[in-house]
């Protein structure tokens, strides 16, 4: 139950658009939005700013649009190193085809139980867990009663929005996260065991 006594935290998470070379497992790769992947950006987020700051992911497909929006807007920006992408080692540059033509059963036990079958030189998902959600924790105990926008990755959003959920880490590739796509959650009361919902997913404001 969300706590009635406080002002409860908002905080909207919105994933990057499409980057130059279109859909591939980028992890690290530090490529920048595509012409296409401004205007979904720009699109989803209109002339709307409710937010009290701004937090990025400093890969260039992230934090290019935040400082754009937090210079528009006359917001704060920070860069959060933690909230970068999952890196996928060995497969990072390859689209899914290309990997699934070159390690078949390995995509699959990847997508399976990605907890155990972890792509070659890829991070752990336990290690990209951790991070995360140390990042998330953070946000909730130095800016409780704001209203955040965080730019960053779909991997970075299910982790959070599965730890909101209490789902179970080998499920995480079952939330869809879509370019440009905005999640809303709600935190009511302070610090990150306080009560939180998912208010809306995938949406545009």
């Amino acid at each position: 139950m969300l706590q009635s006594n406080s002002i409860p935290t908002l905080i909207d998470l919105i994933r990057h658009g499409e980057p130059v070379g279109g859909r591939r497992y980028r992890g690290h790769l530090d490529d920048p939005l595509s012409e296409k992947g401004w205007s979904q950006m720009r699109a989803a987020v209109g002339e709307h700013c409710p937010w009290d700051r701004i937090i990025s992911s400093p890969l260039k497909r992230c934090a290019e649009f935040a400082y754009e929006l937090s210079q528009r807007q006359g917001r704060p920006l920070q860069l959060e190193e933690r909230l970068k992408e999952i890196s996928f080692g060995a497969w990072e540059g390859y689209t899914a085809a290309e990997v699934m033509a070159r390690e078949t059963e390995a995509l699959r036990r990847f997508y399976e139980d990605p907890v155990r079958h972890t792509p070659p030189g890829a991070e752990p998902l336990l290690k990209f867990r951790d991070r995360v959600i140390a990042a998330w924790e953070e946000l909730l105990s130095r800016h409780s009663g704001e209203h955040l926008l965080v730019v960053a990755h779909a991997g970075a959003m299910r982790m959070v929005i599965r730890h909101v959920l209490g789902m179970p880490l080998e499920t995480i590739f079952r939330i869809h996260v879509p370019n440009a796509g905005i999640s809303r959650i709600q935190i009511g009361g302070n610090g990150p065991r306080a009560g939180s919902q998912l208010i809306f997913h995938g949406a545009s404001l």
